[in-house]
């Protein structure tokens, strides 16, 4: 979980692709080391990056259709641009042939968090980890578990869980932003303020352009309630 290995982990798909063009695994690799290098670590453009994945996860789909995880990965990218329902429909076909991929429980529990239903998407993100918990989505899930307890103003919960993500993965940026915002929430003012100084010195632009820009997957009430969270630990637009 750095943005050195996933810059790696880009090119050695792209020679997947390079020797095999007609193999999905390639496709499928390159988009999702693209999702989460932006998500992560904000290595390129989201928008530009939207594009591109969601182009490569069909092409992935179109190679072969019995693939669940290429599906899981366009129903990543379809969440990416605000398509909920679309993702939903893929992650569900996913499932469909394989029931216990881990990426699409992940993908699912997004959607749903996504979608105003955080309680709901709090199972799926528990099985992801349960089924891989060492696997290369569970930083990804253990981050959006804290998110999920957030939305649902189960602020202790989302300590734990955002704590638990900053052991496993400690130079992932996302977990230590729920952390603030949780604790700010719950009014631990001392330790809301270490974790948002953590936040943001750990990738300042990156949180500088989230506070601004509400990404396409994010509801407004949603983004509204992080950023009071921070408020609350002490951030200052």
């Amino acid at each position: 979980m750095t943005a050195a290995d996933n810059a790696l982990a880009q090119e050695f798909f792209r020679q997947a692709i390079d020797s095999g063009p007609t193999f999905s695994g390639g496709y499928k690799g390159v988009a999702m080391a693209l999702l989460q290098g932006t998500t992560a670590f904000q290595t390129r453009r989201p928008p530009e990056v939207q594009s591109i994945s969601e182009e490569l996860a069909r092409r992935a789909v179109a190679l072969d259709l019995a693939d669940a995880e290429a599906r899981a990965c366009l129903g990543w990218a379809l969440w990416r641009r605000g398509d909920n329902e679309g993702a939903r429909a893929e992650v569900e076909r996913a499932l469909a042939i394989a029931p216990n991929l881990a990426l699409a429980h992940r993908v699912r529990g997004s959607v749903l968090m996504c979608s105003g239903r955080p309680k709901d998407g709090l199972g799926s993100l528990e099985r992801c980890i349960r089924l891989d918990p060492y696997g290369p989505y569970s930083a990804v899930g253990l981050h959006q578990l804290a998110l999920c307890f957030y939305f649902s103003r189960e602020y202790e919960a989302a300590v734990e869980s955002a704590r638990r993500a900053i052991r496993s993965y400690p130079e992932d940026p996302l977990p230590p932003r729920w952390l603030a915002a949780a604790l700010g929430q719950l009014g631990r003012t001392a330790e809301a303020k270490e974790a948002l100084a953590k936040a943001i010195s750990m990738a300042p632009a990156f949180f500088e352009k989230y506070a601004k820009d509400r990404l396409p997957w994010v509801r407004p009430e949603d983004h509204a309630h992080i950023l009071e969270g921070w408020r609350k630990a002490g951030w200052r637009r």
